[in-house]
């Protein structure tokens, strides 16, 4: 989106590198595995892609839960990219708004921006990507 003068009011694409790179580690998977496996079958495959893709990832990370400068409790996403996204995989017939919502809590109640919701488990990939600033909410 550009204003009148051309200015771009959108800033650069949110970690758009890793983004990117995370995205297509995700399609391959897909299209190489299709649908119906369980989910740690989806996680051991995305593993092997974000090693050959050179992303730096960590499995189940215990990030955190923090509400009012306290920690509260603990989050354990299937995947933490770079340092800078969260990355939860489902391997279900078909995903609810809920497990959207969850994601978006998630990056509110942790210092991560950028999360991605992927579904394996239905004929059509379903790939979510949603972004937490304190002015966006639920």
């Amino acid at each position: 989106m550009t204003t009148g003068d051309g200015e771009n009011r959108v800033n650069d694409f949110l970690y758009e590198d890793a983004s990117y790179k995370l995205r297509g580690c995700v399609f391959r998977v897909y299209n190489t595995l299709g649908f119906g496996h369980k989910e740690g079958v989806y996680q051991k495959a995305l593993a092997e892609e974000f090693l050959k893709s050179g992303l730096t990832f960590e499995r189940e990370k215990t990030i955190p839960i923090i509400y009012n400068g306290k920690q509260v409790g603990t989050y354990r996403p299937d995947f933490t990219i770079e340092g800078t996204i969260i990355l939860e995989i489902k391997a279900v017939e078909f995903m609810p708004k809920s497990y959207e919502t969850q994601l978006v809590y998630y990056l509110k109640g942790t210092n991560y921006k950028l999360g991605f919701l992927v579904n394996f488990g239905a004929a059509k990939l379903d790939m979510r990507r949603r972004v937490y600033t304190p002015a966006v909410s639920v």
